[in-house]
């Protein structure tokens, strides 16, 4: 079971992205999912951007509420992060978060992407 993102990219302030994240493996179910972001400058930590439980509330960081929203797609096992008015400090390597349910061993796993790098231009 893993998680394979895409999407990232350079684009300049203003502009949008879509990151996508798709869970694959023999999942009977998927939980909580989340997006992170790391800013990579000296003293940076991860920050949670963007999470949501099974309902459809998601919460949001202030830093991107109004901008960003987190978009599940069941049918596709696929979390989707839609950036909207970019800013120079949304520059980050965005990593998805997902906890699934293995369907052989019925445990949950929790799953981290591989991270896509988000650049954005002045």
């Amino acid at each position: 079971e893993k998680l394979v993102e895409s999407g990232g990219g350079l684009v300049q302030a203003g502009g949008s992205l879509r990151l996508s994240c798709e869970v694959f493996g023999s999942i009977s179910d998927i939980f909580a999912v989340g997006w992170y972001r790391d800013r990579q400058a000296p003293g940076s930590q991860p920050e949670l951007v963007a999470k949501s439980q099974r309902s459809n509330n998601v919460d949001y960081a202030d830093s991107v509420r109004d901008r960003f929203i987190l978009i599940r797609d069941n049918t596709q096992n696929t979390v989707y992060l839609q950036m909207n008015s970019l800013k120079p400090e949304d520059t980050a390597v965005y990593y998805c978060n997902a906890h699934v349910l293995q369907q052989s061993t019925g445990r949950v796993l929790e799953l981290w992407g591989q991270g896509t790098l988000v650049t954005v231009s002045s």
